[in-house]
């Protein structure tokens, strides 16, 4: 398969050294109204007048990949490798951009001259190339070059960049299956964006310079209002009377990654390519699982289910306490290479149960079915394709997407991910990876040309240490994994999910939720 997956391997490092060698290998990246308050309150008026002026957070590219419908089958790698490739350009841009901030602030073209442009230059290269393999292949070459300029972003701007705000609160209010909480979650969430926005431009250092979480990032779910209902039938899927539609759940036991499996590799959208993902992943099911595992390695690999007719792959980011200690990935591409550092949390709990359709039978999933809910780029893309949802236990009648939970004592800090549950009948992937399946209507019904398969929930539970945020700035955060250029936003949480069940095994999963069983 090229290589095997890495291992964990902890030590515990000194936490300046951690900090400084995240900020020279481009981690880093909020505003620079305090990048340089170690310097002294001499610089607060520079620093002023910097924040003032609009010193960029971060970069926003047009999402190449989510505008590709398409392409033909022959040319989905060399497709999928320029995709990669452009990832990498924006990491290093982005880089650049948080090593210069000095430069920045005193030439106003800097940035454009020196980042933005030379950018637009290779990621044009990037597209063409693109359009090349598309028309090797057979296709027709798309109009792709109004996708080659980047922008700067503040940070004030997060997860608006694409414009895609609305669409993407009615997806996910139609998606998630779940009785419509994400639109309750996005009202809540405009009350904590004002109980935290003015901390957004604060740089705090835990261990990975100036990359985020900051004190914004995060809210009391105290202060959250109830928005889902968590215990009732909304929350598996089902219809709100009990009658119609099917009603059954399927639980698989994969385990928590007690196994140490991680990489920063993303077979599904990044095959082939190392470190693809520019984060680290937990894996969960099948245990031959990087970027250059065929369908066939993923037949013969082990699984870590009990169940070993479920040899699916069930992987995501990990979450991360920023408590300045080294991991196995401390220097390493998707590590510390890439601004995610901290120790590790392997979940407490990884709950996998697959339900049914409000409206109607589900069908078998074919094999090899790939799946990605949420969008690791939420930040710079805007909130259209994102499916984040964080919660507390005992306090999971409230959702949160924008903001991480600050969980009171006793209570630990939950991810859940909802998977789209309707499916094309013909494909197993599709060119932006989307779409050959979708979320369900608002009715609960599939649209037309699609239909129902078992929707996948992934619950997550951790016992992560509850931040402390004293004078606008966060102490001991926790973050999930992200694309430098991300920031660690919560926004930004994703799943990913490859069926290998076998014929058998899935096709007692359909029986189960068809019949209205409850089986593992």
């Amino acid at each position: 398969m090229g290589r095997t997956n890495r291992k964990r391997r902890s030590t515990l490092a000194n936490r300046a050294i951690a900090a400084s060698a995240a900020l020279a290998l481009g981690g880093g990246g909020l505003l620079a109204a305090n990048i340089y308050a170690s310097a002294g309150e001499e610089n607060s008026q520079q620093n002023a007048q910097t924040t003032a002026a609009g010193q960029m957070a971060t970069i926003a590219c047009p999402d190449v990949g989510q505008k590709l419908s398409d392409v033909p089958d022959g040319a989905r790698q060399g497709v999928d490798e320029e995709l990669a490739k452009m990832d990498s350009q924006i990491t290093e841009a982005y880089a650049r951009l948080n090593s210069t901030r000095d430069a920045a602030a005193k030439d106003p073209g800097f940035v454009q001259n020196s980042i933005l442009g030379p950018l637009k230059s290779k990621r044009t290269a990037a597209l063409d190339r693109i359009n090349i393999n598309v028309q090797r292949a057979g296709g027709d070459a798309q109009d792709l070059q109004s996708l080659a300029e980047c922008e700067g972003q503040p940070a004030d701007q997060a997860q608006t960049a694409a414009g895609e705000g609305q669409e993407g609160q009615d997806q996910n209010q139609d998606g998630q299956d779940q009785g419509g909480e994400d639109q309750a979650g996005q009202d809540q969430n405009q009350g904590g964006q004002d109980q935290g926005g003015q901390d957004q431009g604060q740089v705090g250092d835990n261990g990975n310079g100036a990359a985020g979480p900051v004190a914004g990032d995060f809210i009391d779910i105290n202060q959250v209002q109830p928005n889902n209902d968590p215990a009732g039938n909304a929350a598996n899927g089902l219809a709100a009377d009990g009658e119609g539609g099917s009603q059954g759940t399927f639980t698989t036991e994969c385990g928590t990654n007690a196994n140490n499996v991680f990489n920063s590799d993303n077979l599904i959208a990044a095959p082939g390519v190392d470190n693809g993902a520019h984060h680290t992943h937990d894996y969960v099911g099948n245990q031959a699982n990087d970027a250059f595992a065929s369908d066939e390695d993923l037949a013969n690999g082990d699984t870590s289910c009990q169940n070993q007719g479920d040899k699916s792959t069930y992987y995501w980011p990990v979450l991360r306490q920023q408590d300045g200690n080294d991991e196995f990935d401390a220097n390493d591409g998707g590590g510390g290479a890439d601004g995610n550092v901290g120790t590790i949390l392997e979940a407490a709990e990884a709950e996998i149960k697959f339900v049914g359709n409000k409206q109607s039978d589900v069908v078998a999933m074919p094999k090899f079915l790939r799946i990605i809910t949420g969008d690791a780029k939420s930040n710079t893309n805007g909130v259209g394709n994102e499916n984040a949802s964080w919660s507390c236990t005992g306090f999971e009648d409230r959702q949160i997407s924008d903001k991480y939970p600050i969980c009171p004592e006793g209570s630990q800090v939950v991810r859940t991910a909802n998977f789209q549950s309707c499916w094309d009948g013909q494909n197993i992937d599709s060119a932006n990876h989307r779409d050959h399946v979708s979320f369900v209507q608002e009715d609960g019904s599939c649209k037309e040309g699609f239909q129902a398969i078992p929707q996948l929930q992934i619950r997550l539970v951790y016992d992560a240490q509850a931040p402390v945020i004293e004078n606008g700035q966060v102490q001991n955060p926790f973050a999930v994994d992200s694309f430098p250029e991300e920031l660690h936003k919560p926004i930004t949480d994703h799943n990913d999910f490859i069926n290998v069940f076998d014929e058998q095994e899935m096709n007692k999963v359909v029986d189960c939720i068809n019949s209205g069983q409850q089986c593992q």
